[in-house]
C-alpha cells in the first residue's frame, strides 16, 4: 500500500523532476513527507509569486515544465500572475495545489476558494484530482498538455485526504515521444512560390522561434536563403545577433528605426510570431504579404492577419521550405543595405559620459560584462524597450524578458532559476526599483541556495515607464514617485554584498568585480531617464516616416 503522496512524488520524479518550487502549507504536508523521501530537492521561496516565476522560466529554458507548490486558498491564489506569465508566455509549468478533505468538511469552508474555476482562464487545464489511483495517470497527462504546442501551464489540486489516502500501488504511466508534424506540401509550396517572387523579403523571428526545440532549424533557413531579419523583443537570439543579416529588433511597434526596412519590406516572412507581443508592427490594407510561419495558426487581429501560413514542426518545416528556395533568391539582399544606418543610429551615443547613467550606456557596458552565453534577466520597465533595442544577442534566451503578460515582479526569480541551471554561466538580473521590490525578498533565497548572482538596481525612484508615459500623454508628474531603502545595506541584511555606483566610469569595473566576487551581489545605479522622450519620441517624431503603417 502507498500513499497518494507517494504516488504523486514517483510520478514526478518519472517525468524527470528535480526541483519543486513553493510554500508549502498544512494541505500540503504529506507531499512534503514524500518530497523528503526522494531525490526530488524542495525548495522553499518566500512568496508563491516567486515560485511559480521560477518553475515557469525553467519550462522556459529547458522546454521540460518546471514545477511549483501551494497550500490551498491565498497560497494558490498567489500563483495567479505566475501562471497568467507562463500561459501568455508559452512556458511549460505544472502548477500543485493543495485543498481541504473533500471527503468530509471538518473546517467548513474556512480558506476554501474554488482554485479551480480561478485558474481556468489562466491555464491550459486545471483539475482536481480525486483518487489517489489516478495520479500516476492525471500527472501525465499534465506534463503531456504542459508541454504539447502551444506550451503553458496544468494545475494539479490534491486535497490532502487524497494525499493521505493509502490505495494498492499503481505503475508510472510510460512516457513516449510526440513529434509534431511538419508543414503540409501544398503550404510548403505556396510559401515558396510567394517568397520567390518578393523583391525585398524580410525575416521577423518572434517568441515562439525562441522554443528551445526550434532553433537549430531557423538558423539553417536564415543562412541558407540569406534574407536579412529582424527580432521582437522575445525572438531575440534565435539566430546569432552577430550575424551580417540581423537588421534589429522591433522594440517599438512602429516608426522606430527599424520599421524602414519593414516598411520596405513587399513580403514578410514572421516565423514563430504570437500575438500575446505587443505588436512588433502594424499591419494595414496597403503592406506587404505576410507568411505565418509557427506550431499553430495564426491568432487574426486588427494588426496582424497573414496572407499564408506554414504550420508545422518549425525547424523540420523551415528545412524543407529552404530546400526549395536555396540558390535562387536574386533578391534576398535587396533590403540590406538599410542595415548599417539602422544599426548605427540605434547604438548612437552608447558611450555617452553623462551621468546619472544614460539607458543607452547601461546596455553598453551590461554588454562588455557579460559573455556570450551569459544570461540576462529583466524585470518589467522602461529599461526592457532599450535592452530589447539595443542589445545585441548571440544565443537563444540569453535576454530572458516579458513581452506578453510584461508583468514586474519577475526579474529576480527569473535569474535565480537560470542561475540555478546553468551555475558556470554568468547571470544578471536587471530590475527597476519598483519592480525589484515586488519580490525582493527573494534575495535571501538566492544567499540561501549559494546562487552567483548579480542583481542591478537601476534606481530613479518612480514608477518609471508609466511615468514617463504620463508625460508623454502631457498629463501632470502626479502620483507615481516613491522612496527607496537603502538598497546596499538592504541586501547586506540578507547576508548578500551590495556595492553603489557613483559615477558613470564605475557601472562597468563595478559589475566586473561583482561577477569575480561570486555569491549574490546588488548593485545600485542612479538612471536618467530623460533619453525615453528624447530618442524615443522626438528624434523618432522628427525624423522622415515612410508613408502610412504597413
Amino acid at each position: 500500500m502507498v500513499k497518494g503522496s507517494d504516488l504523486l512524488v514517483a510520478a514526478l520524479e518519472h517525468e524527470g523532476v528535480d526541483r519543486v518550487f513553493g510554500v508549502p502549507g498544512e494541505e500540503n504536508l504529506d507531499v512534503v513527507e514524500s518530497l523528503r523521501n526522494s531525490k526530488i530537492e524542495l525548495v522553499l521561496t518566500r512568496h508563491e509569486q516567486a515560485a511559480a516565476f521560477m518553475a515557469a522560466t525553467h519550462g522556459r529554458l529547458t522546454g521540460r515544465p518546471g514545477v511549483c507548490i501551494s497550500t490551498l486558498g491565498p497560497g494558490a491564489l498567489n500563483f495567479s500572475t505566475g501562471a497568467a506569465y507562463a500561459h501568455l508566455g508559452a512556458m511549460p509549468m505544472v502548477l500543485l495545489t493543495g485543498q481541504k478533505a473533500i471527503m468530509s468538511s471538518r473546517q467548513a469552508r474556512f480558506q476554501i476558494v474554488d482554485v479551480i474555476a480561478s485558474m481556468k482562464p489562466l491555464t491550459k487545464l486545471p483539475r482536481q484530482i480525486v483518487s489517489a489511483s489516478s495520479i500516476p495517470t492525471l500527472v501525465r497527462d499534465a506534463f503531456r498538455v504542459a508541454t504539447e504546442e502551444r506550451p503553458g501551464p496544468v494545475l494539479l489540486e490534491l486535497p490532502e485526504d487524497i494525499a493521505g489516502d493509502e490505495v494498492e500501488s499503481v505503475p508510472m504511466v510510460p512516457i513516449h515521444p510526440i513529434e509534431i508534424p511538419v508543414a503540409h506540401r501544398a503550404a510548403l509550396d505556396r510559401a515558396a512560390e510567394m517568397i520567390l517572387a518578393a523583391k525585398r523579403p524580410l525575416i521577423m523571428l518572434a517568441a515562439a522561434a525562441s522554443r528551445p526545440r526550434s532553433t537549430f532549424g531557423i538558423a539553417g533557413f536564415v543562412r541558407r536563403t540569406g534574407i536579412p531579419f529582424f527580432t521582437t523583443q522575445m525572438g531575440k537570439g534565435t539566430v546569432p545577433g552577430g550575424t551580417n543579416l540581423y537588421m534589429g529588433t522591433a522594440a517599438l511597434s512602429e516608426r522606430d528605426y527599424v520599421h524602414e526596412a519593414i516598411d520596405q519590406a513587399d513580403l514578410i516572412i514572421a516565423i514563430g510570431h504570437d500575438t500575446v507581443e505587443k505588436p512588433p508592427f502594424i499591419m494595414g490594407p496597403k503592406g506587404p504579404q505576410v507568411i505565418h510561419v509557427s506550431y499553430t495558426p495564426a491568432t487574426v487581429e486588427q494588426v496582424y492577419f497573414p496572407h499564408a501560413e506554414v504550420v508545422g514542426d518549425v525547424g523540420p518545416s523551415l528545412e524543407l521550405l529552404a530546400d526549395r528556395l536555396e540558390g535562387k533568391l536574386h533578391n534576398a539582399k535587396a533590403l540590406l543595405p538599410l542595415r548599417d544606418g539602422i544599426l548605427g543610429r540605434i547604438a548612437d551615443r552608447a558611450t555617452e559620459s553623462r551621468w546619472p547613467v544614460t539607458p543607452q550606456r547601461l546596455v553598453h557596458d551590461v554588454r562588455q560584462v557579460i559573455p556570450e552565453n551569459g544570461i540576462v534577466a529583466l524585470d518589467n520597465g522602461m529599461y526592457k524597450i532599450w535592452f530589447a533595442r539595443n542589445y545585441r544577442t548571440y544565443v537563444a534566451n540569453t535576454l530572458l524578458l516579458d513581452n506578453a503578460l510584461a508583468t514586474m515582479g519577475a526579474g529576480l526569480p527569473s535569474a535565480m532559476m537560470a542561475a540555478m541551471l546553468y551555475p558556470d554561466r554568468r547571470v544578471m538580473a536587471i530590475c527597476g526599483d519598483g519592480g525589484f521590490m515586488m519580490n525582493s525578498q527573494e534575495l535571501e533565497t538566492a544567499v540561501r541556495l549559494k546562487l552567483n548572482l548579480v542583481v542591478l538596481i537601476l534606481n530613479d525612484g518612480a514608477y518609471g515607464m508609466i511615468r514617463w508615459k504620463q508625460a508623454v500623454d502631457d498629463f501632470p508628474d502626479f502620483g507615481l514617485t516613491f522612496g527607496n531603502p537603502d538598497f546596499v545595506r538592504y541586501a547586506e541584511s540578507y547576508g548578500a554584498k551590495g556595492s553603489r555606483v557613483t559615477s558613470v566610469d564605475g557601472l562597468l569595473p563595478t559589475l566586473e568585480a561583482a561577477f569575480k566576487g561570486g555569491g549574490v551581489h546588488l548593485v545600485d545605479v542612479a538612471i536618467d531617464y530623460s533619453e525615453n522622450t528624447k530618442v524615443l519620441v522626438d528624434e523618432l517624431r522628427n525624423r522622415k516616416l515612410g508613408g502610412e503603417p504597413i
